[in-house]
């Protein structure tokens, strides 16, 4: 997944007034402004309402439901297209105030607070909307790191102070 290719996505579903988030890989190389390392797959958060739209808008694309994929729904929709790109959407409810629910199991929900998702960046010099590097941290707590993980935790460190475990 190259930085043309998240751009077209995104681009699909702007167009279909989908509302998204860059989660994950792509959403740290967004905050930095820059591609840093190679990305299997695109992570978007979107509104759950509209997973049917955003899998819609990437159809003519090649992407389809990889069923194969766990977990899958609910907490996400996973679209796969022949050319082997990956869409992870993270589905989540917004309430009132902005926060959006990850329904992740029967009564077990993941939160993405408001304030999380009002991260800005830029993917190939466009702007875009993102997670923000403190999110993207705690998102990342409570499982082992693989060195993609890594590599981004510490360059969120670096450039946004975000504090880090200790190792």
């Amino acid at each position: 997944m190259r930085g043309p290719d998240v751009l077209e996505i995104i681009g699909r579903l702007e167009v279909a007034g989908v509302r998204y988030w860059i989660d994950g890989g792509w959403g740290v190389d967004a905050l930095l402004g820059e591609e840093t390392r190679p990305h299997s797959d695109l992570d978007l958060v979107v509104p759950r309402a509209r997973a049917g739209d955003a899998q819609a808008a990437l159809a003519p694309l090649g992407f389809d439901h990889a069923t194969d994929v766990l977990p899958g729904l609910p907490p996400r929709l996973v679209l796969r297209n022949e050319r082997g790109l990956q869409v992870d959407l993270h589905l989540v409810v917004l309430d009132a105030a902005g926060n959006g629910w990850q329904e992740l199991a029967a009564d077990a929900w993941g939160l993405y607070p408001a304030d999380g998702l009002r991260g800005e960046g830029t993917v190939g010099g466009r702007r875009v909307a993102c997670l923000t590097p403190e999110l993207q941290l705690r998102h990342h707590l409570g499982y082992a790191w693989d060195g993609d993980d890594r590599h981004d935790m510490e360059l969120l460190a670096r450039r946004f102070g975000v504090l880090l475990p200790p190792r």
